[in-house]
């Protein structure tokens, strides 16, 4: 039987595959981060597997992704959205609120307590040298691995510059599947000053080889040090490098 999409999700769905590394690239997009509440996580997925990620699409929300910490001593679900732009995502979440699918959902699922203890979010704008960010899956399980790098003060345009000219080919050159680039799009706590970015590994322990090779090859010795000499010192702060490796949900658009 043909399965018929909704014409919002169609449209979305349009526009977002549209995207392209050489097309800038005008998406929303938006990282959530949810707490569970102990004992909760598994009620959160069953949750996002059976009801929300189909509402989002009947909302006009991209999946792009749905991610599970492997080390996740905080009861944490990442997940990505994208929609056409700030204004659609606001009329979005509007209509998800209000849907009486979701409510139905939202009040079954909490009958026992609720489910999150707190969530987080950031809203992301793609970087021009970001590749097509798109769900996808691979042929092999892969690892996921957020990076999140602080920049130090005024060296965000120099930190961005060293990604888009050299770091993102020696990631390749290193075996490192790039996901997508992103900065947040409103300045709070510092986060005008930040990079996220998104690799792709087939382990964590293949990861650390890419990563020891990475930092080992000359041409990156060379470039890192030209754009430090060219800053006057280092492009992030002290403790400005974050990362944290992901495993996606079995519901994940991108595996």
């Amino acid at each position: 039987m043909k399965t018929i999409l909704p014409f919002a999700l169609v449209a979305a769905l349009t526009t977002f595959t549209a995207g392209s590394a050489a097309a800038a690239d005008t998406h929303c997009y938006e990282m959530r981060i949810y707490y569970a509440a102990p004992g909760k996580l598994d009620a959160l997925n069953t949750r996002f597997r059976d009801h929300t990620c189909k509402l989002f699409e009947k909302h006009g929300m991209v999946n792009v992704g749905y991610w599970l910490p492997i080390t996740n001593t905080e009861n944490k679900l990442v997940y990505l959205l994208a929609y056409p732009s700030r204004q659609a995502r606001e009329q979005s979440w509007k209509e998800f609120m209000a849907d009486p699918d979701w409510q139905t959902a939202a009040k079954e699922s909490e009958k026992d307590g609720k489910l999150v203890l707190k969530a987080d979010s950031v809203f992301l704008a793609a970087t021009d040298f970001s590749p097509a960010i798109k769900p996808s899956a691979a042929t092999e399980p892969r690892v996921f691995e957020l990076r999140t790098y602080t920049a130090s003060p005024g060296n965000l345009d120099n930190l961005l510059a060293r990604f888009r000219e050299h770091t993102l080919k020696l990631f390749e050159k290193h075996g490192m599947t790039s996901f997508g680039y992103w900065t947040p799009t409103e300045k709070k706590n510092g986060a005008g000053e930040k990079l996220i970015y998104i690799l792709a590994h087939k382990s964590q322990e293949t990861a650390a080889e890419s990563f020891k090779a990475f930092r080992a090859d000359a041409d990156w010795i060379a470039v890192k040090k030209t754009s430090e000499d060219k800053a006057g010192g280092l492009l992030t702060v002290q403790d400005g490098v974050k990362s944290e490796f992901l495993a996606p949900t079995d519901y994940s658009p991108t595996q």
